[in-house]
């Protein structure tokens, strides 16, 4: 008792670790938001005024005021550490400096925008990668950081908003945080900012709030983070208590404990305390004490724990093992040292005169929990709970004659060293060393040769030192208690070295098969395909089980082999039989079983929590049972990890397919669309001024019949287009692109896209700035004209008329670089990585003119058959859309001069 209340009286080890690896770190605070615009930057810049108030060195590492006026403001007053140029494409990025920080050494550094991707060539791919340098220089940095790019929220908020964010922050950065500040706004305020221009420019807040910025996804948002925030702070009420050895619990949030042992009803135990963590919304843990008696616990019992243990995992709990002695005191001290609320435990069992004898288990928790709430569960699942349906084979023993030979090498070994000492010794220290020979014997060869050790030293010690000597006859009384008191010594501490060391034996093969099993999880979780996972199941189960493997996954309204060890795709009519009725019934079938005992194998299924997903074949060259009660223990471990990789692997392969139909479906619905609109607009516009012109044109003026066949002309040029594109799109999704390559000046390709355009661009002003020095590229004229005039005809569209589009080009690091510019509203966030997608179109208001979603898509077809790449951003010096072409500069271009040419430089 002394040792269990310094216990609970001392810290934990655990958090005076964490405590002291914080030591000598600076302190992470970050502002938490739902979405942008809820004010994380100005909150960070209003809370590092507080501290320069204070007196305290500040200074602004990054923020990015995105032209808010009241933002603008706040930074005024503050030293900011100039930024770092970084080249990246001909274009100058601004990082921030880390080393200046450094070099700086303030208290406090403000960097804005923690999920921020770092331009390629700086130290750290992520913002957040300089921040931990920063905090192990001792320096306190504020940040900011928006729910959506929380690693492990990741999926959450693109089901929600129906946006993949793809810069994410892994969760241990937050974990790792000291302080964590909410930045709350409801959603009328945060959409009345979006309205009144405080967080986009207008056109583009119109596009948010009807699409990521709803009501219904910020309330999701919102919830999301103050959840993920009072997660963070529950754990660090729980190292505070821990480090501080504080005895709980803090009632600050609802903790579920249930305690499983091998009782019946465990089962019921775990659902109902799912139920209550479902309905307290807590986190729950299922706790098993490891205890002493478990080693001589009957295999029934083994399994019901081993079964309720997975129950538990499957329904989402975290399972813990502790090894204890006392279980009442162990489980109080674990809920009071990791703050639960409530413990879940079954009602007593035992008669009346066990407990009086042994004591209860449920009573000692409900005296000594405390503040700790008990819920006893009556549940009694005795009549319900299914014994195996598999036979558990024997184990083998087999008798081996060398611990034997050593028991008695010991004795023989201890009764000379007292034979040595008998002239120097009285008889019952003799005894003693006798003694030493009995206790390694049970060190070495356990519990049986232990005692033929007891026998032989008791009747060594009789015929060598016992009077009269070298007889088996007895003469004094005193030496027949002595022999009797020697016998009961051997045989009590031959017992106790063979429980420790069957301990140490059953320890070492849970620690190996543990490693085991790890290292499997490990394998499983780095397998990309399902070959992979197949393979290395079959594999681990051979090698831990000693057996043959088959592995069968359904197909085909059938089940069929997909990977064996050894390699096997061969089953008898019989084995069939059994491994369909196996699928079929999610139960084990074949050898050993209740069903088809005939088969050749044993036929388990592979299960989720959700469903069957495939079958597990064993054999071996024996007869009878395969599994001992251990085994099939361990192959439940195995089968589960296999399931679940299994089904990761076809959920994976179903959202891909998911995603292919549903492509296919957008395709055809937006090609009948395309159809339906681009051919029947300008054949009804030809059809009309045909018509026109047919019935009136003698009495129509000269200007109206010019006008009318303008318009004839102009709508079949754009129907031609149209076909056009229609036909390349063809190419390329089929493969059957093959460009004419020869060398030409980009100059001219480009004056020649601009002529053929003019009509389209006619309303705009155009700028070019293409150098006379650029290298010739290796390209086919008329797809590069293409791709330009697609681009050209795409700026003309969504910029407004008398708008600039700039045509410039360069040369970068063994690459020329071709980019259009338009002064139009720019590209949503949402739609740069589906920009390019066949048949995709941004959303635009009703001035801007249709278009077939093909143009864009042409350009990357066309470019990446010409072995260049494309890329679509938006301007960071005003409104506007931004295309940038990149092609391979050719190792040996022909020496040409563009400016002796006509506009045609081509040398093939």
């Amino acid at each position: 008792m002394p040792d269990d209340r310094s216990n609970e009286t001392r810290p934990s080890p655990d958090a005076l670790l964490d405590h002291a690896e914080r030591e000598g770190r600076g302190r992470l605070r970050i502002f938490l938001g739902a979405a942008p615009g809820v004010g994380k930057t100005y909150e960070m810049l209003m809370s590092g005024r507080a501290r320069l108030a204070d007196g305290v060195d500040v200074v602004i590492g990054v923020v990015e005021t995105h032209g808010r006026k009241e933002t603008l403001a706040l930074v005024e007053g503050y030293e900011v550490i100039a930024r770092r140029k970084v080249d990246y494409k001909g274009r100058i990025l601004d990082e921030m400096d880390i080393d200046a920080i450094i070099a700086r050494r303030p208290a406090l550094v403000l960097v804005d925008e923690l999920a921020h991707t770092n331009a390629p060539g700086s130290r750290h791919p992520k913002r957040y990668l300089d921040v931990q340098e920063i905090l192990t220089q001792g320096i306190d940095v504020y940040t900011t950081l928006n729910i959506q790019h929380v690693e492990s929220l990741n999926d959450v908020v693109a089901q929600i908003t129906k946006v993949r964010v793809r810069e994410t922050v892994p969760d241990s950065v937050i974990d790792q945080a000291d302080d964590v500040e909410i930045i709350d706004l409801t959603p009328d305020d945060l959409i009345k900012r979006l309205e009144e221009g405080k967080v986009y420019f207008p056109n583009t807040a119109q596009r948010a709030i009807e699409n990521y910025f709803s009501s219904g996804n910020l309330t999701a948002l919102r919830e999301l983070a103050l959840r993920r925030t009072a997660q963070r702070v529950d754990d660090q009420l729980l190292i505070h208590m821990q480090a501080h050895a504080i005895p709980g619990p803090w009632a600050a949030g609802e903790r579920v404990l249930v305690c499983l042992d091998a009782r019946p009803g465990g089962a019921a135990r775990v659902r109902y305390a799912r139920r209550l963590a479902d309905r307290l919304r807590a986190p729950w843990t299922a706790l098993h004490v490891d205890s002493p008696r478990l080693a001589s616990m009957p295999e029934e019992d083994k399994d019901r724990l081993a079964n309720n243990l997975r129950l538990a995992q499957q329904l989402g709990a975290e399972v813990t093992t502790i090894p204890g002695q006392n279980v009442a005191q162990d489980i109080v001290r674990y809920a009071t040292a990791n703050n639960f609320t409530h413990i879940v435990v079954g009602r007593p069992t035992r008669s009346r005169w066990r407990e009086l004898v042994e004591g209860s288990l449920t009573y000692d928790l409900i005296r000594n929990a405390g503040d700790i709430s008990v819920h006893v569960i009556s549940g009694n699942e005795r009549s319900t709970e299914a014994s195996r349906s598999v036979k558990a084979a024997d184990e083998q023993w087999q008798f081996e004659i060398w611990p034997y030979l050593k028991a008695t090498a010991f004795v023989v070994g201890s009764l000379a060293f007292a034979v040595l000492l008998d002239q120097f010794l009285d008889v019952r220290n003799l005894a003693i060393i006798l003694l030493i020979g009995v206790l390694a014997s049970a060190v070495t060869g356990g519990l049986w040769p232990a005692l033929y050790a007891c026998f032989v030293s008791a009747l060594a010690f009789n015929y060598f030192f016992l009077e009269p000597r070298y007889t088996l006859t007895i003469r004094d009384p005193e030496s027949i208690v002595a022999l009797g008191v020697f016998l009961v010594v051997a045989v009590i501490a031959s017992n106790l070295t063979a429980r420790v060391q069957r301990q140490a034996v059953a320890a070492r093969s849970r620690a190996r098969a543990t490693e085991d099993i790890y290292l499997f999880s490990k394998k499983l979780a780095g397998a990309g395909t399902l070959d992979d996972v197949l393979w290395a199941t079959a594999f681990q189960i051979a090698s831990m089980l000693k057996l043959r493997v088959v592995l069968l996954l359904p197909e085909d309204g059938t089940i069929t082999v997909k990977a064996g060890y050894p390699p096997d795709d061969t089953l008898a009519e019989a084995d069939i039989a059994a491994a369909r009725w196996a699928w079929e019934h999610n139960r084990a079938a074949g050898r050993g079983a209740d069903t088809l005992p005939g088969a050749k194998r044993l036929y388990l299924p592979l299960r989720t929590g959700r469903t069957a997903i495939g079958v597990v074949g064993l054999d071996n060259d024996k007869q009878g049972p395969l599994l001992t009660p251990e085994q099939q223990r361990l192959l439940d471990a195995l089968a589960d990890q296999a399931a679940v990789a299994i089904e990761r692997i076809q959920l994976v392969a179903d959202v891909d397919r998911a995603k292919l139909a549903a492509e296919a479906d957008r395709l055809r619905s937006a090609l009948l669309t395309s159809i339906s609109h681009d051919l029947k607009t300008p054949l009804a516009a030809i059809m009309g001024a045909a018509g026109t012109l047919r019935e009136f044109a003698p009495a129509l003026p000269e200007q109206d019949r010019t006008e009318l066949l303008s318009t004839v002309l102009d709508e079949s040029e754009r129907l031609n287009r149209f076909i056009a594109n229609l036909l390349d799109m063809t190419k390329i999704e089929s493969g059957a692109m093959e460009p004419n390559f020869a060398f030409h000046y980009v100059g001219d390709i480009v004056g020649s896209a601009l002529q053929r355009a003019r009509k389209i661009i006619g309303e705009h002003k155009i700028e070019t700035d293409i150098p006379r020095d650029l290298p010739m590229l290796k390209v086919d004229p008329v797809l590069f004209e293409q791709a330009l005039f697609n681009l050209l005809d795409n700026g003309a569209k969504y910029a407004p008329a008398g708008s600039t589009i700039r045509v410039q080009g360069w040369t970068d690091n063994g690459s020329v670089i071709l980019q259009i510019m338009d002064e139009g509203p720019g590209i949503p966030p949402g739609d740069l990585e589906r920009i390019f997608d066949t048949f995709y179109r941004v959303r635009k208001g009703d001035q801007v003119r249709a278009g077939t979603g093909l143009g864009l898509s042409i350009c990357r077809g066309f470019i990446e058959a010409m072995g260049g790449t494309i890329a679509a951003a938006n301007r960071t010096d005003r409104s506007g859309a931004v295309f940038t072409i990149k092609m391979p500069k050719p190792a040996n271009p022909p020496n040409f001069d563009a400016s002796n040419t006509d506009g045609v430089g081509d040398l093939a």
